[in-house]
């Protein structure tokens, strides 16, 4: 990749035995990094590992990173993290549809949303997009056929086998089935910006309209 990184692909597809050994060679990376190691970025089936060009090369590189393959790396084990949700109608305008498209009903819809086992894959497209795995298949969608502009920050959205917390008012192609007041992304903190890491786990707590106001108060 360009003249300082190399691409590690393990699949093609979005699969936890797959992620499972992203995350292990990124905590390998992490323990013993190579001479010209500046970063890892993992991914759903990959892994970008991004090296100095002043100290390593893709040679020693791939080397480095084919030793570490076969090494044996302690398990790591991502953190709880608890995401709050609220789905009444105005803040879940998707709930409906997806209820429809599904052949449940709406509360249906929100009990296989909860009981998702749901872990963090990546983050991308915009400043703490964490995407998560993990929905239930009974409530599986497709990108919709176009964007809708203008969704607020801490929608809950979900897409095929995805799912993800916006923290930025932006388009989305994704089904929009409630809306979260736990803070993803901090902004103002240099430490840590985000709430996530890959590999973290997460779970969803339903949360009354009245909790949710209180949070995000008007």
């Amino acid at each position: 990749m360009g003249g300082h990184a190399v691409l590690v692909e393990l699949g093609t597809t979005i699969d936890k035995r797959i992620h499972d050994q992203v995350v292990k060679l990124d905590a390998a990376l992490k323990a013993a990094p190579f001479p010209g190691f500046v970063e890892a970025v993992p991914a759903y089936a990959s892994i970008l590992v991004c090296f100095d060009p002043l100290v390593a090369d893709h040679q020693t590189t791939e080397a480095a990173i084919a030793e570490l393959l076969g090494a044996e790396v302690p398990e790591t084990i991502g953190a709880m993290r608890e995401v709050e949700v609220c789905y009444d109608a105005d803040l879940a305008p998707d709930l409906a549809a997806v209820a429809q498209a599904s052949g449940l009903s709406p509360e249906d819809v929100i009990s296989a949303h909860l009981s998702g086992d749901y872990s963090v894959f990546m983050y991308g497209f915009a400043p703490g997009y964490a995407y998560l795995a993990g929905v239930p298949k009974a409530i599986q969608q497709p990108r919709k056929p176009a964007p809708v502009r203008g969704i607020a920050a801490g929608s809950v959205l979900i897409a095929g086998p995805q799912c993800l917390v916006s923290t930025l008012t932006m388009p989305t192609g994704w089904w929009i089935i409630g809306r979260s007041p736990t803070k993803i992304l901090d902004a103002a903190s240099n430490d840590r910006p985000f709430l996530f890491d890959v590999g973290d786990a997460v779970r969803f707590r339903r949360i009354s309209r009245a909790e949710f106001d209180a949070r995000c108060p008007a």
